[in-house]
């Protein structure tokens, strides 16, 4: 696999992508040449990649929260529903929306395309959360939420940025 991989890389004009979870992609062997660690060392497909991760959003921080809330206006935009409305997603389904992906994006992706699909196949034509509670998301991402929301609910957790003006007033 790694030659015919090496031979795409160098026929085309292309950066391939190897996506795994975890570390699956290196574990599995992908980036590795021959069966030995000697083998590997001298390996030159395995120097020519450099393996990136993507951990999940974090909001622990204002920062991490500008950046969900980022994402969540971006998203938005893209949508194509009837009712949609600014702040459908960003502001009043940002703390739910987190909760149901755990803040990893391929859940979040998955459960806002499933809700769309619901939404439009339904006439309802918007996202809410009764409408986003009759969507299935990814076992890991079901499994995980109820702690999120628990703390979500409980005021220890939320993806809320501090506005301009609250900022203003903690740093004076």
């Amino acid at each position: 696999m790694a030659n015919q991989l090496k031979y795409l890389a160098h026929v085309f004009p292309v950066t391939l992508i190897y996506v795994g979870v975890g570390v699956g992609v290196q574990q599995r062997g992908v980036l590795r040449e021959g069966f030995s660690d000697k083998e590997t060392e001298l390996a030159q497909f395995g120097r020519r990649t450099t393996p990136l991760t993507l951990p999940p959003f974090q909001i622990e921080d204002d920062e991490g929260r500008q950046h969900w809330h980022t994402l969540l206006k971006t998203i938005e935009q893209k949508l194509v529903l009837a009712e949609k409305y600014p702040g459908m997603l960003a502001r009043d389904l940002s703390d739910y929306l987190y909760a149901r992906s755990t803040g990893h994006f391929a859940s979040l992706m998955a459960l806002v395309n499933r809700g769309c699909l619901r939404a439009i196949r339904s006439g309802h034509e918007r996202l809410d959360e009764d409408l986003m509670n009759q969507v299935k998301n990814d076992a890991a991402a079901e499994a995980a939420r109820k702690e999120l929301e628990a703390a979500i609910e409980a005021g220890l957790l939320t993806t809320r940025p501090t506005s301009p003006a609250e900022r203003r007033r903690k740093s004076a």
